[in-house]
């Protein structure tokens, strides 16, 4: 696929609308859109997916590695790839945009809050682009696409500035219904709220495809193959196990997981998706994966579910289960929300865990095994990120799994809480990380 990066000037800029517009306005010339997301996020992508219908790949080179992103890159499936930036382009040691745009060597469309602004649009892009150099940094900064930018004077006068070799890629209008509501740990979730299709209509009316069309390019082949590597193929239909069944939970308390983990499970297992908190019970498997999401906001759903009770009671009898940061809240003693209710969870993980009005760790994570665990074998290392609003308060006797290197964890420097074969972890692993693998070997 042909690509470019819409990066930002920070974050907060608008990038997210900025991305659905240009997926509308590509859409609208008959062009079938892959999108794409820079860093560890889960929400943005969703609201991709609500426009473009089909899932955003994830690009992160501290999770992936740079083969692992150009692999999942190479995987998506479209004329064009739109990829939206993380923070501000220069922004994130662990894996920036820019890191992104070097890895894919795809150009960087600008966005700009030109809502005070008009040459200093201009001025802020030409800086933006000259960095590049200053710093040795080999970005292509090909133009700007003017956000919360009104039409007529403002939008000549920012056109008239730009430097020559930059290009005007057009505007996002300033609307009331091009805003997305947001909640901690970020905007509402696709489903939930999802920007008014008529309003983005009306805003890739502003946006000259033609341009962006001409200014995508193909990564180069670095790894020497000529050919994509294969799709996976699921297990149901001729992959490599398919005797083995593994439950994902899949609802809005366990809402965020990569489509990559999803593919790579379904290669080597048949995936079985349930509903915990619409009443469902856990199907017959032989291996759980609880992801994250938001089980704080559907903790009584979760009290009574007869899923969660299921998963307490066959992981005591030793069934593999794997909990990600909202699948380790719900694998604890119990769950006190940020209104002070407590509730009851599967009673699997010795710890209490607690809701705060301030977020407890945000960064890219690097663990170290300790001992052998279902995602890894004694001394291997995992990579991946956490963000979250909650603290675990873990028993005396809790044993963990990981040493951490880079990041917050559980507690003490550690993540990983561990019992009979459950693990929960703050810590979200891409598959390339080799941590759904290695569970995979396990059940």
């Amino acid at each position: 696929m042909k690509g470019f990066v819409l990066a930002g000037t920070s974050s907060g800029v608008g990038k997210t609308v900025a991305t659905l517009a240009v997926i509308r306005a590509l859409e609208r010339e008959g062009l079938a859109v892959q999108p794409a997301k820079a860093g560890p996020d889960f929400i943005d992508p969703s609201h991709h997916e609500q426009v473009a219908g089909t899932p955003s790949r994830t690009l992160d080179r501290w999770l992936q590695g740079e083969a692992g992103l150009r692999r999942n890159y190479r995987r998506g499936e479209g004329d064009v790839c739109v990829v939206e930036g993380v923070m501000g382009l220069y922004d994130g040691d662990g894996s920036s945009t820019a890191m992104v745009a070097e890895s894919l060597a795809l150009p960087v469309v600008l966005v700009v809050d030109a809502s005070a602004g008009m040459e200093s649009v201009a001025a802020t892009a030409l800086g933006f682009r000259e960095y590049a150099d200053t710093a040795g940094r080999d970005i292509d900064v090909a133009g700007v696409v003017a956000q919360r930018a009104h039409g007529g004077r403002h939008a000549e006068g920012i056109r008239g500035a730009l430097p020559e070799g930059m290009t005007y890629f057009g505007r996002i209008p300033p609307r009331d219904d091009l805003e997305i509501p947001d909640r901690h740990l970020g905007l509402h979730m696709g489903g939930e709220s999802p920007v008014d299709h008529d309003a983005l209509d009306a805003a890739a009316e502003h946006l000259r495809t033609d341009r962006l069309r001409e200014v995508a390019r193909t990564p180069p082949d670095h790894d020497g193959s000529t050919v994509a590597p294969d799709r996976p193929t699921s297990a149901v239909s001729g992959g490599e196990s398919p005797h083995r069944r593994v439950a994902v939970a899949r609802d809005e308390a366990f809402c965020f997981v990569y489509p990559a983990t999803l593919e790579r499970l379904g290669e080597r297992a048949e995936v079985v998706p349930f509903e915990p908190t619409a009443g469902d019970d856990l199907p017959d498997c032989d291996g759980v994966y609880l992801p994250g999401g938001y089980p704080e906001r559907h903790a009584a759903a979760l009290a009574d579910s007869p899923a969660l009770a299921s998963v307490g009671d066959r992981a005591a009898d030793g069934l593999p289960v794997f909990g990600e940061c909202g699948g380790l809240m719900a694998l604890s003693e119990s769950l006190t929300t940020a209104d002070g209710e407590t509730h009851e969870m599967a009673g699997v993980l010795p710890a209490d865990v607690r809701m705060h009005d301030r977020y407890q760790a945000l960064d890219h994570v690097e663990l170290r095994a300790s001992r052998n665990t279902l995602t890894a074998s004694a001394g291997e290392t995992r990579r991946g990120h956490e963000f979250h609003y909650s603290s675990a308060d873990t028993a005396s006797d809790a044993r963990f799994a990981f040493d951490v290197e880079r990041g917050d964890g559980i507690a003490d420097g550690r993540d990983g809480l561990t019992e009979h074969r459950t693990l929960g972890t703050y810590c979200h692993c891409h598959p390339e990380s080799g941590a759904f693998d290695a569970f995979l070997d396990a059940l």
